[in-house]
């Protein structure tokens, strides 16, 4: 009689083959947990340098991330999985991170999350270019049309011109693409959080010695900043990207990451719950649009496999 498989070893077991709705699930679930990533880094640089900031919490969460590989005795990743970990690492763990938490130096963190809405294109395009998918012609038109709106949006927002912070938003969206899409390819043989823990492990040695010379040098940081370097290492850094990973690795990375669009306006809803800011109603049109956009995308794709 075969022995029952134990939680820890279904944990550990990759996913395989690509399921369309599950896939969008998931990473609804991981975007909802990177929606409050900019307004919590906006808290915690008040007091901090966004240097031990965006490197902090990459450091933090490499902590649980080795743990949970070392009690479920993952494997070691094989060498073709080995780049897109590291390209991954360098994208999501490091630099997204660290771009982004720099420009919210001088940007409010609503602005920044518009901004960020290109992501679910560069991700399509560096899916396109290393994963092996081929997106038609009329997702790109899809996605380019998202991007525009973003744009918009942004450019609106900003009274009709970029501000300063726009340009490291625009660097972290080519490493945030970058990192998106080398992690969910990755994800389709080792699993979605193995990836995003070896990502983390693989970090972890490099971010040392300069994280804690910023920490010695570093005022003690108020009860508010430390919950939200506490949710920036264990849930935008670390768990969110379980839900993330896995549902680009069972969608399809270019058509899963459509649904990132809604990032910017789930960012600013939560701002307007959690402290008070207003949400007009061209906000709401803005994210009636994009929710359009994600489902023309999903059509197109869907054809585009028939």
């Amino acid at each position: 009689m075969p022995r029952p498989e134990s939680p820890l070893a279904a944990l550990s077991s990759p996913t395989q083959a690509p399921h369309g709705w599950e896939g969008y699930g998931a990473g609804l679930l991981g975007i909802l947990v990177f929606s409050l990533t900019l307004p919590m880094s906006r808290i915690a640089v008040a007091e901090l340098d966004p240097l031990l900031v965006g490197l902090g919490r990459a450091l933090a969460a490499a902590v649980p991330a080795g743990l949970l590989l070392w009690l479920t005795r993952s494997r070691l990743p094989r060498r073709d999985e080995r780049k897109g970990i590291i390209l991954a690492a360098l994208g999501v763990i490091v630099g997204w991170p660290l771009t982004s938490t720099l420009a919210m130096q001088s940007v409010p963190a609503a602005h920044g999350a518009v901004v960020n809405g290109l992501l679910p294109l560069s991700t399509a395009a560096f899916a396109a270019l290393g994963s092996g998918e081929r997106p038609t012609r009329q997702f790109w038109a899809w996605a380019v049309a998202g991007a525009a709106l973003v744009a918009a949006f942004a450019l609106r927002e900003g009274g009709g011109a970029f501000q300063a912070g726009d340009l490291w938003l625009l660097v972290s969206v080519a490493l945030g693409g970058m990192g998106y899409a080398e992690g969910a390819r990755v994800s389709r043989t080792l699993g979605g959080w193995r990836t995003i823990c070896w990502a983390l492990v693989f970090s972890a040695p490099f971010l040392v010695a300069p994280v804690a010379w910023m920490a010695t040098q570093a005022p003690s940081p108020s009860p508010t900043v430390w919950a939200a370097l506490a949710y920036l290492s264990f849930g935008s850094m670390f768990l969110g990207f379980f839900a993330w990973y896995r549902g680009l690795a069972r969608g399809g990375i270019a058509r899963v990451g459509q649904v990132q669009l809604l990032q910017p306006f789930l960012t600013v809803t939560a701002a307007a719950l959690l402290f008070g800011e207003q949400v007009g109603p061209a906000t709401l049109a803005f994210a009636l649009a994009i929710i359009g956009v994600i489902a023309g995308g999903r059509a197109a794709a869907a054809r585009g496999r028939r």
